[in-house]
């Protein structure tokens, strides 16, 4: 007897075609789910890396900041435009302070500068609206302290910038500190406290928050 082979219909054929178009589907959109949550998690970790970057530089910075009665008389004979102050308020801070880092062999330059943080509007075209957290460094500390420098940007897409001074005295933080007042001109705050609200790419917002111990809190005297 001769057996007849029997092969699949054409309706076994196309159930099996879209069987396997569908589980095709499913991986297809479980691999792209998993690639879309990779860089996002990538995404979020470079960034916060860059803010943990930035806000370590600026405890680094301002754990070493200082002020001295070590000045020309002659040429700063005002007590507010002297070469060396504290003048923090809630929104930006500007100091001097001993942690500058030379980047050139030779360079006529020491470990002391003046520092500045604020937040600006981003010089980018490409980012318009954008705000960012900026820092102005002046190496040459005999000059007036609001003047000179350059000024980079330490992270950008910035919403809010906020610093608080802890004041040993009355146990409490303050918003503001200024050297340049005859009660506050020998004294630095204790602590500084540092809050950045960062914004990301699709307009969350997350805030980090650190703490900068100042070492040299009273005046270095004259002599």
């Amino acid at each position: 007897m001769r057996r007849h082979a029997r092969g699949f219909t054409l309706m076994e054929v196309m159930v099996a075609v879209a069987i396997t178009a569908l589980m095709g589907t499913v991986v297809a959109m479980a691999f792209q789910t998993g690639l879309t949550a990779k860089e996002t998690v990538e995404t979020d970790a470079d960034r916060y890396r860059q803010v943990r970057v930035a806000m370590n530089r600026m405890a680094r910075e301002i754990g070493s900041a200082y002020v001295s009665d070590r000045y020309d008389l002659k040429r700063f004979r005002d007590q507010n435009d002297r070469p060396t102050n504290f003048v923090g308020e809630k929104d930006k801070l500007m100091l001097t302070t001993f942690a500058h880092q030379r980047l050139y062999t030779d360079v006529k330059e020491s470990d002391q500068a003046v520092v500045e943080y604020l937040v600006e509007a981003s010089t980018d075209r490409e980012a318009k609206g954008r705000l960012d957290l900026k820092r102005r460094v002046n190496p040459n500390v005999d000059d007036r302290m609001d003047r000179g420098g350059t000024t980079d940007v330490l992270f950008e897409g910035v919403k809010g910038l906020e610093f608080a001074y802890w004041n040993s005295t009355k146990k409490e933080w303050d918003t503001e500190w200024d050297t340049r007042r005859q009660d506050q001109k020998s004294l630095l705050p204790t602590r500084v406290r540092i809050t950045v609200t960062a914004v990301d790419e699709t307009g969350k917002e997350a805030t980090y928050t650190t703490q900068a111990r100042i070492m040299l809190n009273t005046e270095l005297p004259r002599y």
